[in-house]
């Protein structure tokens, strides 16, 4: 998107449909996850009407298609409670965990023999955790610590800018490069399936401008470093023609400031051709992307 520095040397070399103006639901976790996959747009989202109605993972659920939610951040926070769902335990033996923390590759162990199980359409979430503060220093593998020197404390104000600024980089090269083990492994499956990955961050991050870090600002005064959130997309060669979306057409969208944690929820049910009332093509990204179908 323009950043001075090269931190997703990995992904540069994928096929990514890239959108630059991503505007997220919250500043936190516990708002932008479960106001992500729930029904109601940001204006009319409450916690209370996420906890008693039905959101995207139920719907695809009830339509037959297995989901699944793999979680290596703080917890779903309510999203995937009815939805088959699996924690990566920090003390299991893993080259990925050192009984603390788990580093994102956790969420791919296994993960070849669960598609090669799967007998219907399937979501699979990859809960990660990402770039999350303030321990960013663990974020990451020891070889992917490129940007020195490096913040290695929680206590971030006691860090220079450019330390904090390295470690911070440090993670999003290794959330570039976690993103391409996930491509690679719908590549090895999309002989036989039409395979995609949607990666958008829950929230953004503040470094130490103007005096405040971290996130979960109140929206209304929250700078844009927390709510501008990056939103990527990757598709197998044969997908997207299968699906009549015109590659083109999304790249189009590269730059649209209308996009927002609003999107997700109709744009699955619309990848996905799941029928519902409540499915709105407006916030389909995909639905003006469609070939016009052939009269039957």
């Amino acid at each position: 998107n323009g950043y001075a520095r090269e931190t997703n040397p990995e992904l540069s070399k994928q096929d990514i449909v890239n959108f630059t103006q991503v505007r997220s639901c919250g500043t936190s976790t516990a708002v932008s996850v479960p106001c992500m996959f729930s029904q109601y747009p940001r204006e009319d989202y409450s916690d209370k009407k996420a906890k008693t109605h039905e959101g995207l993972l139920d719907i695809l659920q009830r339509a037959g298609v297995q989901v699944l939610w793999l979680e290596n951040n703080s917890d779903c926070k309510g999203t995937c409670l009815r939805v088959p769902n699996r924690d990566i335990p920090k003390t299991q033996p893993s080259p990925f965990c050192d009984g603390k923390n788990c580093l994102d590759e956790s969420l791919l162990v296994g993960l070849q023999e669960y598609i090669d199980g799967l007998q219907d359409d399937a979501i699979i979430v990859l809960h990660s955790d990402g770039s999350h503060g303030p321990e960013y220093y663990e974020r990451y593998p020891k070889e992917m610590e490129r940007f020195q020197p490096v913040c290695r404390t929680n206590q971030l104000g006691s860090c220079s800018k450019e330390e904090l600024v390295n470690v911070y980089d440090n993670t999003i090269l290794y959330t570039d490069h976690f993103l391409t083990k996930v491509i690679e492994l719908l590549k090895r499956n999309a002989d036989k399936r039409d395979t995609a990955m949607i990666y958008v961050s829950d929230h953004g991050e503040s470094l130490g401008e103007n005096g405040v870090y971290l996130h979960a600002a109140p929206y209304s005064i929250a700078p844009q470093a927390q709510i501008h959130v990056p939103m990527g997309m990757w598709f197998a060669p044969q997908a997207l023609g299968n699906w009549g979306i015109q590659r083109s057409c999304l790249d189009g969208k590269r730059d649209d400031k209308d996009l927002s944690h609003d999107n997700l929820f109709h744009s699955v049910l619309g990848l996905l051709d799941v029928q519902t009332s409540l499915y709105q093509p407006a916030l389909d990204i995909f639905a003006s992307c469609r070939a016009p179908r052939a009269a039957q």
